[in-house]
């Protein structure tokens, strides 16, 4: 694999040649209780299966295809919650941020801000996400081609922060579907920054229930078994309980008891593709 440098996402270090780490949790928060659950869930069996550990859960939804959709518990709320669970599980928390004047406040909790996928290339939005001085995960746009992904590492860097994690989550393959392109994960890692492979948003099917998306869950453990053989430096999925009872896209969530499995999978591949690539 092509060498990344090592990121640190508060005790968790991303990329460098160190374990293939987990990015893991719901869609969004949709209630304290079940925000904690998960992620001592999540936590136990991770590191149980030998993964680094970032739980993900996001306070707002900015980007529902609907006006009826559920959104989450909003900025106050929903930082409280994971603030709590950063403290008391002590596991680094990310969200993706959707608005400009919330950063800030963000910063103060969050160990990684997730930049959105339709924010990817919004100039003063990424500099201030990296004058924060936390790890800033971008999510590929969709629309994107892996190489123009070089100009939005360019603006992070550009404010002296090098703490930045690239992820691919499939790119638009007509209306209402994504493709996930291998390539992207060599070219992306071409950059010298670690590279993510979310597995769930990749097997999106975006709009395609109408008023929401709609989503295919049994390709994502395939498609993170692909990722791994190719290389990556973290898995991210988004993980429920009862996916078909989520308030935010269930169909394209692992549910958590499968995880396990799809984690051994993962890392036998990981394992097999580390004890032979070239030093």
């Amino acid at each position: 694999m092509i060498p990344v440098a090592p990121v640190a996402c508060g005790s968790v270090v991303v990329g460098g040649g160190g374990p293939l780490a987990l990015i893991a949790g719901p869609c969004v928060i949709e209630s304290e209780e079940h925000a904690w659950r998960m992620a001592g869930r999540l936590k136990e069996t991770a590191e149980r299966e030998g993964f680094p550990f970032i739980f993900k859960a996001s306070y707002d939804k900015a980007n529902r295809s609907s006006i009826r959709s559920f959104r989450g518990p909003g900025l106050a709320e929903g930082l409280r919650i994971l603030g709590r669970i950063r403290e008391g599980l002590g596991v680094p928390v990310l969200s993706d941020v959707h608005r400009f004047e919330e950063i800030g406040p963000a910063a103060a909790v969050l160990d990684v801000i997730q930049v959105p996928a339709f924010l990817c290339r919004q100039t003063d939005f990424l500099l201030e996400a990296a004058r924060t001085g936390r790890t800033v995960n971008v999510k590929k746009g969709q629309f994107m081609a892996p190489w123009d992904i070089g100009n939005v590492v360019e603006k992070i860097a550009s404010t002296g922060n090098g703490k930045i994690l690239l992820t691919e989550r499939g790119a638009s393959f007509g209306y209402n579907n994504l493709v996930a392109d291998m390539r992207s994960l060599v070219v992306l890692r071409r950059t010298g920054y670690p590279v993510v492979f979310d597995a769930t948003h990749s097997v999106q099917l975006p709009g395609g229930a109408g008023d929401r998306s709609a989503g295919d869950r049994e390709f994502a453990a395939p498609l993170a078994r692909a990722a791994a053989a190719v290389g990556i430096d973290a898995l991210f999925l988004e993980v429920h309980d009862d996916p078909d009872q989520a308030l935010s896209d269930g169909p394209n969530m692992v549910r958590l008891d499968r995880l396990p499995f799809l984690l051994r999978e993962v890392r036998a591949v990981d394992k097999a593709l580390r004890e032979v690539s070239c030093p």
